[in-house]
């Protein structure tokens, strides 16, 4: 019987007999292992570049003052995203803040925008929702609330517990793709395929519970540790192979 484990000293295979052709297939499981990790690490090397400009951009999020309608935006691209392309979100999103909509527009007025994201009728309820909870004398204020957080990860917490619609997949990015991503990782379709291919994990997972989630996001983090690829870096970059873009 052969298992194949990822620790945070490397990869490891565990024979119960040490029959040759198992040996074999050993040496060979490792050596694909070793080629896809020199791979990523090559095209790390072409994007690293491109991933820092985006991160970049993100950060400014943190940093910029009174941007709350802008970080709200970012709320709203999130809860858009389940089972849809992200492209297609945040075009919603610019159509809905262009026309003054996803501030101040009725819940049939935004799933009217909604047309190209899945499920735009309860995903309408769920930004409505949001922003009746950040909304104070007819302003947006969600900085403040974040602010008020020193533990990110007691931060992610609170949000998915009190925003509708809101896991910890689209908290975690949320908060990254507002400047407060650095230890955490969105563990999307895209990422969990990876991370499984790499044997990080066994399988993908149906559904994440919080324990599973923090389980794989440390699992994740420790393999971005071991071949030296920033954690945030490496979400986008796997993000990317998938894609083929480096986007939000």
């Amino acid at each position: 019987m052969l298992t194949i484990k990822y620790t945070s000293s490397g990869w490891h295979v565990k024979l119960r007999k040490q029959e040759p052709i198992l040996q074999l297939f050993s040496i060979e499981i490792l050596a694909y292992t070793k080629t896809i990790i020199k791979h990523l690490k090559k095209l790390y090397a072409a994007k690293r570049e491109d991933i820092e400009s985006r991160l970049s951009t993100f950060e400014k999020h943190r940093t910029r003052k009174n941007n709350d309608d802008s970080i709200f935006c970012e709320l709203a691209f999130c809860l858009l995203t389940p089972q849809s392309k992200a492209k297609a979100c945040w075009d919603a999103i610019l159509r809905l803040r262009n026309d003054n909509i996803l501030l101040h527009g009725s819940a049939y007025q935004i799933k009217n925008c909604l047309h190209c994201v899945r499920f735009h009728n309860k995903k309408a309820e769920y930004l409505i929702s949001a922003r009746n909870l950040f909304l104070q004398d007819k302003k947006t204020s969600i900085k403040k609330t974040l602010e008020r957080f020193h533990d990110l990860h007691e931060c992610r917490d609170w949000l998915v517990q009190h925003i509708k619609g809101l896991g910890y997949k689209e908290a975690s990015h949320f908060l990254r793709n507002i400047g407060y991503g650095e230890n955490i990782a969105i563990l999307d379709r895209h990422i969990l395929k990876n991370l499984c291919r790499l044997g990080i994990i066994h399988e993908i997972p149906q559904s994440l519970s919080r324990s599973q989630y923090l389980h794989i996001e440390n699992k994740m983090a420790g393999f971005a540790k071991r071949i030296a690829i920033p954690l945030p870096h490496l979400d986008l970059l796997l993000w990317s192979t998938e894609t083929g873009e480096i986007f939000k």
